[in-house]
């Protein structure tokens, strides 16, 4: 988001956004030297959006995901973001084979960043003069059936800033290889215009091209209609025990079309 995307609280929320990426040192790998995230993006959704109606129905998430006013009585917005891995933690899991040492890292480190950055927005937020609530940090977040009651992804397309993919990955203007984030809050900003469907940014789902991630999948959890989210999560069960304390794979994310912009 620019200056000219949106309203000064939201240029306000974006440059704090960006600072804290650019500034906090939990943003790097120290063991390794390696920077975790690039640049990130955000958007806005309206918290009265239908669209998150529709996520709860069966076949999408399902009833148990959360409308915004239920984390936050009186949401008005929802921002969401992006934190897109950098070129180097990108580069290291193109290869065959195991996940790289570098993306397990940035797996559960990674992570732990995305929460201080939530954390972060909130603080900012207050600051503003608003009340805001990051999902994902707050104890009723929960996940039933490998769905949580608050999906990142499904929050991200609400506010524009994607489209899914074949292998349920999210696809940005910055690709789909990162980690998203969100927070509820009552301040008025401007809703992000989604300027794609649901599946517009997946060469496969919206054409029928593409599909580089089937082949990029080491236990061929993704076929041309869809992944078999049982199957991937079996294989990171054993990459937990591989890889403990940390974890991770994402091979269909990267050395695809999709995995720093959006194909075509």
């Amino acid at each position: 988001m620019t200056a000219s995307a949106g309203g000064p609280l939201q240029v306000m929320i974006a440059s704090a956004l960006q600072t804290c990426v650019n500034t906090d040192s939990r943003n790097c790998l120290l063991e390794l030297g390696l920077r975790i995230y690039d640049a990130p993006l955000i958007s806005v959704a309206w918290a009265g959006d239908p669209v998150f109606e529709e996520f709860r129905q069966e076949g999408v998430v399902g009833p148990h995901h959360r409308l915004p006013t239920q984390w936050l009585p009186g949401a008005r917005s929802v921002v969401s973001y992006f934190l897109p891995f950098s070129a180097p933690i990108r580069e290291s899991n193109r290869l065959p084979g195991l996940p790289s040492e570098e993306w397990v890292h940035a797996r559960i480190e990674g992570e732990a960043f995305n929460n201080v950055v939530r954390a972060r927005l909130v603080e900012v937020i207050a600051s503003l003069g608003g009340r805001a609530v990051a999902p994902a940090l707050e104890p009723e977040y929960g996940v039933v059936d490998l769905k949580s009651n608050w999906s990142e992804r499904h929050v991200a397309y609400a506010a524009g800033l994607g489209s899914f993919g074949l292998g349920r990955s999210f696809i940005t203007p910055r690709g789909c290889a990162g980690r998203l984030g969100s927070v509820v809050t009552d301040l008025e900003l401007v809703k992000t215009p989604r300027i794609t469907g649901p599946y517009g940014h997946c060469p496969h789902l919206s054409g029928g091209s593409c599909g580089e991630c089937i082949a990029r999948c080491p236990v061929g959890a993704i076929t041309s209609d869809g992944k078999d989210l049982g199957r991937c999560q079996s294989y990171m069960d054993v990459m937990r025990k591989k890889f403990a304390p940390r974890y991770g794979c994402a091979k269909c994310q990267v050395g695809v079309a999709c995995e720093e912009s959006i194909p075509g």
